[in-house]
């Protein structure tokens, strides 16, 4: 079995089952200081016909400004579709996304996170601000670009997994289903874990 194209074939039933968490993953990455940090993003397809099977590639789109950003070599990413009581970690390596993929792409996005985006120029992602207040206050006074592009910081990178453990929690004995596939050079490795 190919894992990712399970992973697809998971993801498009927890889509059509409207699962809140069909389109997010956890991502975990190491700091600077060596302690990990986790946080929520959006996780996305991008079609890419140089890929076998035609299937998409999974990508997160971040700022350079974040603090994340130079730690984004490699990431586990964390996927759980509670509709389908099932959990699927990846460990991954990543590569950039093309920058005019992810501008075309950036348009896609609710207006609140462009100007954000914007904003990050001014405050980097993740730093202080004296209030909530000021902060919207800011962002509401932001001048933007007409037409309103990306900016330069806009960043994306693809997710390639040389890892993949699904959990399967809905089964009719009770005794959860836990598989690991691992790729050490070509294909997928099965083992069938202890739950």
């Amino acid at each position: 079995m190919n894992p990712i194209a399970g992973f697809h074939e998971d993801r498009a039933q927890a889509r059509a089952g409207r699962d809140p968490c069909a389109e997010l993953c956890a991502l975990a990455t190491v700091g600077a200081e060596g302690t990990p940090e986790v946080r929520t993003l959006v996780l996305r397809d991008i079609e890419d016909p140089a890929m076998p099977g035609g299937e998409p590639r999974l990508a997160v789109f971040i700022n350079q400004s974040s603090p994340k950003w130079a730690a984004m070599e490699r990431v586990s990413a964390l996927a759980y579709f509670p509709t389908l009581k099932v959990q699927y970690r990846l460990s991954c390596a990543t590569a950039p996304v093309s920058e005019a993929l992810v501008h075309s792409r950036w348009q896609d996005r609710p207006e609140a996170p462009k100007k954000m985006d914007w904003y990050y120029a001014q405050r980097p992602q993740s730093s202080p601000v004296a209030s909530r207040s000021q902060l919207i206050k800011e962002v509401g006074n932001l001048a933007l670009p007409e037409p309103l592009v990306a900016p330069p910081s806009a960043r994306g990178l693809y997710l390639i997994p040389f890892e993949i453990e699904r959990l399967d929690l809905n089964q009719p004995d009770g005794i959860h289903d836990r598989r690991r596939w691992h790729r050490p050079v070509s294909g997928w490795e099965e083992t069938v874990l202890v739950p």
